[in-house]
Order: C-alpha cells, then sequence, then structure tokens
C-alpha cells in the first residue's frame, strides 16, 4: 500500500512540477519581448472607423447595468459607427431597469437595442450567439455586466485590426475594488499573474491564448469561421479562442489597454466564478485538446504550452492529492526508512514552487512599478495566496474533475455587487444566497485533519512539511471561515 501511496503523490507531484516549468517559460517570454514591444510604435491613427457591434449579455444585473450601459454611451469613437446589444436574459427587475435605460439612451439618439428571449437557452454562449444574427459590426465587442470600459476602449484596440488575420484582441483586467478587502486583494494578486506575465508570455512566445470572455474586440467573421459560439462548455470563451487559433487566426493580448471590474467580494461569489471557470477549462480540455495535438499548424513547444493551457484546472486535484496524501507520507517516510532516497529525490520539487515565486514576482512587480513597499508586500502575500488556493483547491478540484468525466451542469453567473470601496456592502443584496453549502462542511474536517498533520509533524520530529501542512491548515480554514461568515449575512 505505502508504494501505492507514494506513485500517486509523485504522479501529483511532478504534474505541478512540470507546470512549474512551463510557467517560468512564460517568465522568460514575456521578460524577453517587454523592452522590445515598448518600443514598438502603435498602428497609426485610422482613418476608416469600422462599424462596432457591442454585446452587453446580462442576467440579473440590477446592481450594476446601468453603469454598464452608461460607460458604453459615452465612448469615445463615432456614435453612428456603433451600436450596443443588451443581450438581457434577466428575469428579475433588471429588465425594466435596462428598458427605461434604453428609452432614455434612445432619445439621445444612441442606437442601442434590448434583446430578451423566452428561453435562456445556451446561457451566455446562446445569448451572443443570438445577438450575431442581428449584429451590424464587423466587429464585436463584448463586456459583462460588472465591467466599466474607458471612453478610449475601442480607439485603443480596434486599430490593431488593420490586420486582416487579426481575430481577436484582449485587453487586460483591472480592478476597481482590489483594497476592498483581503480576500479581493489576494484574487487581483493571481489574477494580475495571468494578465501580464501569462497572457503576454504565450502571445510573445507565439502560443494560443484566449479570449477571457469579456473586455475583448472579435472580428466577426473569425467567429463565424470558427463555428460561432457553442455552449457545450462553461467556458465558451476559451472554447471559441482554441477553434478560432486552430483555423489560422491571430490573436493579440494589449497589457497596455486596461479595462476596470468589479472582483467578487463574497465568498460564496467567487467559490461560484472558480467552480465556472475550473470546470469549463477541463471540459474544452476534453473538446479541443486532441484537434490541437493532431493539428500540423504548430510547432511542439506550442503544443506542450497548450496541453498545460487546456489542463491548468488539473492542477486542483494534483493540490488535493497531495494535500490528503501528506500526512500518509509522514507515517510512510518514519516508519519505512528503506524509502528515504526517494525523498531526497523529492527535494527537487521545490524547484516548482521557486519557479511558481520568480513567476508572480514577476508578475507583481510588473503591476506595482518597483514601489518601495514591493519586496516585503510580495513576501506576505505570495505564501498567503499560495494558502488561499490551496484551500480553494478541494472546490476547484471537484470541478475540474466533473469537466474531465464529461458531467454537465447548467451555467450559473457570478452574482455582482457594485462595490467599489470599503464604504460598500454586500448586506441585502437579493443575489446572496444565506446558505452553507455541503463542500463548507468537508473544508472544515479537512482544517481538522491539516491540524492533525501539524501534531503529527511534531510529534514525529519530521518538519520537511511541516510548512506545506501549515499552508494547508491556514487556507482550508480561511475558506471555511468566510464561506459560513458570508453565508450568515
Amino acid at each position: 500500500m505505502e508504494i501505492v501511496i507514494l506513485i500517486i503523490y509523485a504522479s501529483a507531484m511532478l504534474f505541478i512540477f512540470l507546470y512549474s516549468i512551463v510557467q517560468i517559460q512564460l517568465v522568460y517570454h514575456y521578460l524577453k519581448n517587454k523592452k522590445r514591444d515598448e518600443k514598438i510604435v502603435d498602428p497609426p491613427e485610422m482613418e476608416h472607423f469600422p462599424f462596432v457591434t457591442f454585446q452587453l449579455p446580462i442576467y440579473n444585473e440590477k446592481y450594476v447595468i446601468e453603469r454598464l450601459i452608461e460607460s458604453i454611451s459615452v465612448m469615445d469613437y463615432p456614435k453612428d459607427k456603433f451600436e450596443i446589444q443588451v443581450l438581457d436574459d434577466s428575469d428579475d427587475e433588471t429588465s425594466e431597469i435596462v428598458s427605461n435605460l434604453i428609452k432614455e439612451k434612445a432619445r439621445l439618439g444612441l442606437n442601442i437595442q434590448h434583446i430578451q428571449r423566452s428561453i435562456r437557452k445556451g446561457f451566455k454562449a446562446g445569448a451572443l450567439a443570438e445577438g450575431m444574427t442581428t449584429a451590424k459590426g464587423e466587429l464585436i465587442a463584448i463586456f459583462d455586466a460588472d465591467f466599466i470600459p474607458q471612453r478610449d476602449f475601442l480607439l485603443n484596440t480596434i486599430k490593431h485590426f488593420e490586420d486582416k488575420k487579426l481575430g481577436m484582441v484582449q485587453a487586460k483586467w483591472e480592478h476597481v475594488n482590489k483594497n476592498y478587502s483581503f480576500l479581493t486583494q489576494l484574487q487581483a494578486f493571481g489574477l494580475d499573474a495571468h494578465f501580464t506575465v501569462e497572457q503576454s508570455g504565450r502571445n510573445r512566445g507565439g502560443h494560443f491564448i484566449n479570449f477571457n470572455g469579456t473586455a475583448g474586440i472579435w472580428r466577426k467573421s473569425c467567429i463565424v469561421d470558427a463555428g460561432g459560439w457553442q455552449s457545450d462548455t462553461l467556458t465558451e470563451d476559451l472554447d471559441l479562442s482554441y477553434r478560432a487559433q486552430l483555423k489560422g487566426w491571430k490573436f493579440k493580448y494589449l497589457e497596455s489597454c486596461g479595462a476596470p471590474a468589479e472582483l467578487p467580494a463574497h465568498m460564496n461569489a467567487l467559490k461560484t466564478q472558480q467552480y465556472r471557470w475550473t470546470k469549463g477549462a477541463a471540459e474544452c480540455t476534453r473538446k479541443n485538446l486532441m484537434s490541437v495535438l493532431k493539428s500540423n499548424n504548430f510547432p511542439l513547444n506550442t503544443k506542450l504550452n497548450a496541453i498545460f493551457h487546456l489542463l491548468n484546472s488539473s492542477l486542483f486535484i494534483c493540490i488535493v492529492v497531495t494535500s490528503i496524501l501528506s500526512i500518509p507520507v509522514l507515517y510512510i517516510k518514519h516508519y519505512f526508512p528503506e524509502y528515504s532516497l526517494l525523498y531526497k529525490l523529492a527535494g527537487v520539487f521545490l524547484i516548482g514552487v521557486i519557479f511558481l515565486s520568480i513567476f508572480y514576482f514577476v508578475a507583481f512587480a510588473s503591476v506595482e512599478k518597483k514601489s518601495k513597499r514591493m519586496v516585503p508586500e510580495f513576501l506576505i502575500k505570495f505564501p498567503l495566496f499560495l494558502s488561499v488556493s490551496m484551500g480553494l483547491s478541494l472546490h476547484n478540484g471537484i470541478a475540474a474533475f466533473e469537466g474531465l468525466i464529461g458531467r454537465t451542469t447548467p451555467f450559473v453567473r457570478t452574482p455582482k455587487f457594485n462595490i467599489q470601496d470599503k464604504n460598500d456592502s454586500w448586506h441585502d443584496n437579493k443575489y446572496v444566497t444565506p446558505k452553507i453549502g455541503k463542500l463548507t462542511y468537508i473544508e472544515i474536517l479537512l482544517t481538522c485533519y491539516f491540524a492533525y498533520g501539524l501534531y503529527l509533524s511534531i510529534k514525529l520530529d519530521d518538519y520537511g512539511l511541516f510548512p506545506f501542512i501549515l499552508m494547508l491548515l491556514l487556507g482550508y480554514s480561511y475558506v471555511a471561515y468566510l464561506s459560513i461568515r458570508h453565508s450568515m449575512n
């Protein structure tokens, strides 16, 4: 039995290690090309303004829809060169708010339409596909309800479409409520790494990148050529991204162009978002990975990058496996000294932690712009970010597993709260369900399990896994605590 445990444990550790190698490769591409890209002059100002369709897919967004429509309405772009489609699947008072706003904007000469479906078939993907049937724009700009695009968004992005082979431009997400709480700070820490090193590194390395579902612009003909929006995964954005790039379309990521948005300030809202992203990525792996591997149009290093890009949600499965097996491994290490060489060899996996720390530090430094507090702040946030990520690993690991085995579940939206500063609150928000999820009780049990792991480390006088188990204890206790606390408010 001990051999089986060690093999499973080592296999999970190996995947995490290989993933960290891919991440450090992205750091290399990011830094290698960053200075060069900064010297490249932007495309010339446009003489021709292409017609743009804004698609705003919404479902029960009464707290944020007004600010979104207002920000689109004042876009710095000729008013006769864009239209707005509010793709409204709401079944609450959001629809009435939208209807009144549209009447007001229409009186001011804005081309804005309220598109409603009787059946919410296909969820967000279905709404986008419905809007495509009447969209007049050769370019399609998509924004979720919690975004507040800046006036110059179009001028900063669509000039890149002078390249006729370019199918999509993705902007960087920024955060209007980054400092609202410790939870939002950690989310920003993780997302900033994706929207600096990860997206830029993949793009600059010539690898697959993904549309992030919002704050991006598509060429309409690219969407059509790639097969259109499809709802057989929970991440229709990642799915369409891969299908389009497999067709030969080029994508561009603009780190210099930001689009502010709201981070979930409620733990259960974050869990909803994480579940959808994680499971959807696993579903896209089932759907697109073999097409990537069979394609003759991409080099080996791009295919390897795509494997770990699509399989990144499987990282949570590996974290759950190594977490739960860490305590049996402590026993095996103590009572079976004949495996001592294996533990010494396992020390090489610590290099993976170093690689990940470099990855996140480069991203953090890029965002913080070398402030005086940058290093000490990173040394605090990085281990805490890892700890909370571990605490979410059971929730996300189950989502990834369900996606990989093909278990289908409906698209569940992330509730929005219109929270921007510390004076704002989600209390009495109608989209918050005062219910403690079943998984929270398992997270409490795992908190006790890892507390026992710390005790065992001390008892056996073996502190090799002590930091790892301590981070698990802190992560699971924090996630369980906030899940309960936020369910009671």
